[in-house]
């Protein structure tokens, strides 16, 4: 089974659009496949990709780590989800308190994406002192964008938060073993050539604003092997890993297609059309993604390196995701 849903993955390898990928797929009762081909790099020296190497998750990161202890914080009782940042951020554009739009933005507006916040800044131009930079992203006056839109500063923001309740850094957090903030403690999957920092990049994170930041952020920063994304999705499915009030809250719609933190179903999603309405996914830009089917009691994780050795290339990553969801409903559904 895990050979027919791993053949586009598969393709992708020899068509040389990606240089390797690793498909995992765990059930609601524990059993669990997979499957991994290519190469983990190809420059500067080539490296045989296997089951044991850590993947820079990104945006995945959003919902695997932020999502979640954001949802555990409320769930013990330490933020109301539809209470403002400034319960937890009382400085957010402090020098504006009458007229700033943030100051009004809650947990769960920026878990939704329901704020105007841009796509995504070039924030790591602004310097690398991460206590600076965090500073800036909460006075800076962000360019509105309407509709909403998906962005990165909505994490950011929600990590400084998950640091001012909890006194530590995002790294300190307690995850499933096999996820970890970087560097991992593995073998690693080569991401991009770093023009900005000269270097093809191996066991550091890939994104940018995450790296001058410190590399522990809300929105990026968390690796993992194969099987620790799967531990985390099991714990979903089967409910050892969230209360059933945050599965409740990633499940249910808030805005748009959107849930708190997750993307549901929608025509033309990342996960394909063959699974059931009740799946919800999220992807991370280096080539990762994470799906959980809540009626099938399955959930999927495609974790390939498609920036590597550029992203500056059509690695077919827009086109693999479904067609891998699809294989995988069809051969385990």
């Amino acid at each position: 089974m895990i050979d027919d849903a791993f053949a586009p993955a598969a393709r992708a390898i020899a068509d040389k659009r990606i240089p390797g990928a690793t498909l995992g797929v765990v059930t609601a009762d524990g059993r669990r496949w997979t499957k991994t081909d290519g190469m983990a790099a190809l420059q500067p020296e080539p490296e045989i990709l296997t089951p044991e190497h850590w993947f820079d998750l990104a945006s995945v990161s959003k919902v695997i780590a932020t999502t979640t202890m954001i949802l555990q914080l409320a769930d013990w009782g330490k933020i109301d989800l539809d209470a403002p940042l400034t319960t937890a951020i009382p400085d957010l554009r402090q020098y504006d308190v009458a007229n700033a739009a943030e100051r009004k933005l809650t947990f769960r507006d920026c878990l939704a994406h329901r704020s105007f916040f841009p796509a995504v800044e070039p924030i790591y131009t602004y310097g690398d002192d991460p206590a600076r930079l965090r500073a800036f992203v909460l006075q800076r006056e962000w360019r509105h964008v309407d509709p909403p839109v998906y962005s990165d500063i909505n994490f950011i923001l929600l990590g400084i938060a998950i640091e001012r309740i909890t006194g530590r850094p995002l790294g300190e957090w307690a995850l499933n073993a096999e996820l970890s903030f970087g560097p991992p403690p593995g073998p690693a999957v080569a991401t991009e050539f770093c023009h900005w920092r000269g270097r093809v990049l191996k066991g550091e994170v890939h994104d940018e604003n995450c790296a001058a930041m410190g590399g522990q952020t809300g929105h990026a920063g968390l690796f993992g092997t194969v099987n620790g994304v799967l531990d985390y999705a099991q714990g979903l499915l089967d409910g050892s890993g969230a209360s059933p009030a945050m599965i409740e809250a990633m499940r249910t719609p808030y805005y748009d297609h959107r849930t708190c933190g997750w993307e549901r179903k929608f025509a033309g999603w990342s996960g394909g059309q063959a699974c059931s309405r009740e799946t919800i996914g999220h992807t991370g830009f280096t080539g990762t993604g994470l799906w959980v089917d809540f009626e099938l009691g399955l959930a999927w994780t495609l974790l390939t390196n498609r920036v590597h050795p550029t992203r500056h290339f059509d690695s077919g990553i827009f086109v693999l995701r479904p067609e891998t969801g699809d294989a995988v409903a069809k051969a385990f559904g």
